[in-house]
């Protein structure tokens, strides 16, 4: 007996049978039962998501004289003829190999024939955006004012490259990617009546690889059992379909967030001598941040697609990394994705990303270091005050209002004392900006020309917090104006204080990036001896 696949056995036959389509079969069914039909009909989306099979129903519906509501009775002659696809009212035309005008003009000449034995006669162009201009000229006029026996159904996945000229004589209906838990309940029910032994996170990889197409998902199922019999497991099918170890990718995230660069080595060698495409591989990696991302910030998002365990474990290293580390991961993983498609090196490509992300907490924790040794110097302070014995609170009388200082650079260099007492840090980063002046209620600022130093204000906390210490001193609301720095004054300043490694008599250039650690820190560069008598 002749085998028959699964994807065509198990293709719908009615509008109930369609899964995951439900906004495009109850509309036509309310058209068939009301008789409000139109004469042309566009199906876009996806692969593999339900279009010539609804057109095909449409079709049997049309013509069933036994009809059970908008379901037809897949009984009679018309039925049988149609899903056997040798029915003479109904064609299907593939639009990939009969794109041209002639093809076209042919068909405008069989239309005028009345139908053989249904009520319509019905022509079904699959790929429909295949066809070439000169062909949707030709059927332009046909569309404008069809016969009324004539019902055209089109079909494709590209509705965008369709002319608006023919769109606007269609009524037009977008078919949705399945869900991914539609597709595993209706491949559990395929292989519960094959008599498959398959588990649900066996059916649930499937789903995922078929990403919302459900040929495909039956395709790679029919794949899995006709290689390795009715009794699926978990490993195999793995095998089979050359899909990467869900353990392995969060094994993978694991030594990302943990910075563990060898064994991202590792498993990059694994992958490539096992045969993994490296490419889907990235493709993996790139989904799997993504649902670490998605499991912090929406949990029950995820649920549907992660097995319990799969979800606790991406939750718990998601939890650890945090919001912005996983943002920070993925936009890296974006930048390089197109890298990765043009390179003919894949795997080094691969190996220099992964390196990179394991050094990304480099980058993201210098920021949340100095927060929390601002909060830290804070409590510290406000402890301190609370010990000293005999000392009043200093608190201000409430019709007590501070005395308003002149705007001038000594009292500038006072105020920088005075924010020293309160915050080190924005102190510090004070020092390297330059006091241009007061006019009124505005004191204008040149930043510093570290990168550092002249962004460290565009958090409007730090903002907020130097306005406060601006009226403390000041006596009254104060408005700054901060301007970009002259490079050369810039330049002249650094020169004429050098660093602290200077000052002791070995000149030592340090980076930029050093320097501004340093002054923000107020710490110094400190020299050993090394065995040879010199320095370090």
């Amino acid at each position: 007996m002749t085998h028959e696949v699964l994807a065509r056995k198990w293709r719908p036959q009615t509008f109930d049978e369609v899964v995951g389509q439900d906004h495009v079969t109850q509309t036509l069914s309310n058209a068939i039962t009301s008789e409000r039909l139109a004469h042309a009909y566009l199906f876009g989306g996806p692969r593999g998501v339900g279009k010539t099979s609804v057109a095909r129903i449409l079709a049997k519906a049309l013509n069933c004289k036994q009809r059970n509501g908008a379901n037809p009775c897949n009984q009679c002659t018309s039925c049988r003829e149609i899903t056997e696809g040798y029915s003479v009212d109904v064609q299907e035309i593939d639009g990939a190999s009969n794109r041209g005008i002639d093809e076209i003009r042919e068909l405008r000449e069989n239309i005028k024939y009345m139908p053989q034995s249904g009520t319509y006669r019905i022509y079904i162009i699959d790929e429909v955006h295949m066809l070439t201009l000169q062909a949707f000229n030709a059927l332009l006029k046909t569309l404008e004012e069809p016969p009324e026996h004539v019902k055209f159904i089109f079909a494709t996945t590209e509705p965008r490259k369709v002319p608006v000229t023919i769109l606007s004589r269609c009524q037009r209906f977008d078919f949705k990617r399945i869900p991914h838990e539609a597709i595993v309940a209706h491949l559990e029910k395929i292989t519960q009546q094959e008599g498959i032994e398959i588990g649900r996170a066996e059916l649930g990889l499937i789903a995922r690889e078929a990403d919302g197409s459900m040929r495909d998902a039956q395709s790679l199922l029919d794949q899995v059992v006709s290689s390795l019999g009715p009794k699926v497991s978990g490993q195999d099918i793995l095998d089979i379909l050359g899909v990467v170890d869900t353990a392995l990718m969060f094994e993978t995230s694991e030594a990302v967030l943990r910075g563990d660069q060898s064994r991202c080595l590792e498993i990059v060698e694994h992958i490539y001598n096992a045969g993994y495409d490296i490419k889907s591989f990235y493709r993996a990696l790139m989904e799997q941040f993504r649902n670490l991302l998605i499991s912090l910030i929406c949990p029950n998002h995820s649920a549907a697609e992660m097995a319990e365990s799969d979800l606790k474990e991406a939750r718990r290293q998601a939890e650890r990394a945090g919001v912005e580390k996983l943002e920070a991961i993925l936009n890296l993983l974006i930048k390089r994705e197109e890298d990765l498609r043009l390179t003919s090196h894949p795997r080094l490509l691969l190996e220099t990303v992964l390196i990179r992300l394991c050094n990304l907490g480099q980058y993201l924790s210098f920021e949340e270091v100095i927060r929390k040794i601002e909060n830290l110097e804070k409590r510290l302070t406000r402890q301190a005050v609370q010990e000293t014995p005999g000392q009043a609170p200093n608190r201000k009388a409430p019709s007590q209002q501070p005395k308003q200082r002149p705007a001038t650079q000594e009292t500038w260099e006072k105020f920088l004392s005075f924010v020293h007492s309160k915050d080190k840090i924005m102190a510090n980063i004070l020092h390297q900006w330059q006091f241009l002046g007061m006019e009124g209620n505005t004191l204008t600022l040149a930043k510093g020309i570290e990168p550092f130093s002249s962004t460290y204000f565009d958090e409007p906390g730090r903002k907020k917090a130097l306005l406060g210490y601006c009226k403390g001193f000041y006596g009254r609301d104060i408005h700054i104006e901060m301007v970009e720095p002259e490079r050369e004054a810039g330049t002249r300043q650094e020169e004429q204080s050098p660093p602290e490694s200077e000052k002791g008599g070995v000149n030592i250039e340090l980076s930029p990036a050093v320097k501004r650690l340093v002054d923000t820190f107020e710490g110094k560069i400190i020299l050993e001896e090394t065995n040879e008598g010199g320095k370090r």
